[in-house]
């Protein structure tokens, strides 16, 4: 199903389409610090709704920010386990309008049989882990065990690792108001990712390091560490999940069965192993 834009007198699709790429967006407000008021321009993060289709069929409808949509168009379909490598999916289209942007995949049939068994809903909250599951049994998934062989951070590379994170966010540098993701590889690559959403950041990075043929090792996240961060780490292959903030309990339990090493409040010099060991 293609969305279609409807004609409005008030701008060209040119315009709309234009508008609608940016990751950013300017804005004028009014600041008030204590009795004095002034104009000022703030600089918002753009979430947009991004429409899901494989095979012309919907399947879910995430808000996201419009960036990076080809890398989040194969991670979110590999850590969904809809695909089991980059060579399953072709990303047909990328049709934008002006209600979001539509990613329209192909994937082989028996992986579109596998989607028809999955009972969803078609709209994903930007915060929301579990992309429209419908069921209590659907929601908590099997979690893949991580091979333990191979590279893998320390200590100072996590604490390295999140100093350069920090620096590395144009996005949130501008708003305040977008997640990263970075994921280390076993060519010493360092790859982030940023989104309005934490998962979508996650996919991001995801689908950048797989299409480029470079596995990861370590995630490390601007946010808390859920029991979707951990799940999509481990559907990765990274050993180590590195979060600035807490993991919530769930987490802990996925990262304890997947053989992950859980690292919260990743706070230079400060950080908490909850499970695991690090070098």
């Amino acid at each position: 199903m293609r969305m279609v834009a409807n004609s409005s007198p008030a701008a060209s699709p040119e315009t709309r389409d234009a508008r609608s790429r940016e990751p950013l967006e300017s804005v004028t407000a009014r600041r008030q610090e204590g009795a004095l008021s002034h104009t000022v321009t703030e600089t918002l993060a753009v979430e947009v709704p991004v429409a899901i289709q494989y095979n012309a069929r919907p399947y879910a409808v995430m808000m996201a920010t419009p960036a990076d949509l080809d890398d989040f168009a194969y991670g979110f379909s590999l850590t969904e386990r809809i695909i089991a490598s980059v060579g399953e999916l072709t990303l047909v289209d990328t049709v934008w309008t002006e209600h979001g942007v539509a990613l329209e995949m192909l994937i082989p049939q028996h992986r579109l049989v596998g989607l028809q068994t999955r009972d969803r809903n078609l709209t994903g909250r930007t915060g929301c882990g579990l992309c429209g599951t419908a069921t209590l049994e659907a929601a908590i998934r099997p979690v893949r065990h991580v091979e333990q062989a191979g590279p893998r951070s320390d200590l100072a590379s996590l604490r390295e690792g999140m100093q350069r994170l920090s620096r590395m966010q144009p996005l949130n540098d501008a708003s305040g108001a977008v997640h990263a993701a970075a994921l280390l590889s076993e060519d010493g690559g360092f790859t982030v990712r940023e989104d309005v959403g934490r998962h979508n950041a996650i996919d991001k990075a995801v689908g950048a390091v797989m299409r480029a043929g470079h596995p990861p090792h370590t995630l490390l996240v601007t946010s808390r560490a859920s029991y979707e961060v951990v799940h999509k780490a481990a559907e990765a292959g990274c050993r180590v999940v590195a979060a600035i903030s807490a993991p919530t309990s769930l987490a802990l339990h996925l990262a304890r069965e997947a053989g992950i090493t859980l690292v919260g409040w990743t706070r230079p010099p400060r950080l908490t192993v909850y499970c695991g060991s690090l070098s």
